[in-house]
């Protein structure tokens, strides 16, 4: 038999589950929701080591390392290649799938850079986007207008034909499209060659400038060089300014454990950032 060309036997799955303070359980809907939201409630969305120019690697091992064992975010390629190894541990049938950010029609549509993780469970297809700017909370099934209620957020999946899919979110101007995932074969090589764009390309935006999101209870919270955003379920978004020696707070609220070295270079970073 053929080597796992995504190693998922090197996952410390006992190591990762009790990060997320969940047990192993055998696959099921309610199982896989809970793994999903605990995922998305634990760690960060992130380019704090892109900024940095210490990026371990979208491998399996650095991934792990990174989040089961520091207890760190990063960004859609680790966060779904740590999820969709441990679902396919506990038995789960997983597919990768790449992506494209952004609305065509609004001409904000990137590369072909987001990776989400699809579970078929039951003979229903479900999207797993663990690694979003603001994530799902919890997998929507992958079928033309099905919608989910996120605690009061509400998404809904679209067929665009030719096998893509696109997700939308609710905003306070209606539904918005997040992006466009297809069916293509995803294999490793393709994560790291995406990776490796999107954290040294010259001007993109994960180079430019900080992105660091989180779940927390009743809000979620978006942190940039420049900006917070603070959206609640059914209230107008808070979007302001980031106060001078603001961010060192959002560090500890959003739990981000940099040792002393890592956050002074960030906050040097971000102090030249435009």
């Amino acid at each position: 038999m053929a080597a796992d060309p995504w190693e998922i036997d090197r996952l410390d799955l006992p190591g990762y589950l009790k990060r997320l303070g969940i047990p192993a359980r055998a696959p099921s809907r309610d199982a896989l929701d809970e793994l999903h939201e605990a995922h998305v409630r634990a760690f960060t969305f992130d380019n704090v080591d892109v900024l940095l120019d210490q990026h371990p690697g979208v491998g399996l091992d650095a991934v792990q390392a990174k989040f089961a064992g520091r207890g760190r975010g990063g960004y859609c390629f680790e966060h779904s290649t740590i999820v969709a190894a441990a679902l396919e541990r506990l038995g789960y049938d997983v597919r990768r799938h790449l992506g494209r950010v952004g609305d065509p029609a609004a001409g904000t549509q990137q590369g072909r850079s987001h990776m989400v993780v699809e579970v078929v469970l039951d003979g229903q297809r479900l999207l797993c986007d663990p690694g979003f700017g603001m994530s799902l909370l919890r997998p929507i099934p992958l079928a033309d207008g099905a919608e989910s209620d996120q605690d009061g957020w509400p998404y809904r999946v679209v067929s665009t034909g030719d096998g893509l899919w696109g997700l939308q979110r609710f905003r306070e101007a209606g539904w918005e499209l997040a992006h466009i995932t297809d069916e293509y074969e995803v294999k490793p090589i393709d994560v790291v060659m995406a990776h490796h764009y999107t954290s040294t390309f010259p001007g993109i935006h994960f180079r430019s400038g900080l992105m660091l999101g989180k779940h927390l209870p009743g809000r979620h919270v978006m942190v940039t060089h420049q900006t917070v955003t603070v959206r609640r379920p059914g209230e107008p978004t808070e979007h302001r300014p980031l106060r001078d020696g603001e961010l060192s707070e959002w560090l500890r609220t959003l739990e981000v454990p940099l040792d002393a070295d890592e956050e002074a270079r960030l906050l040097e970073r971000v102090a030249v950032l435009g």
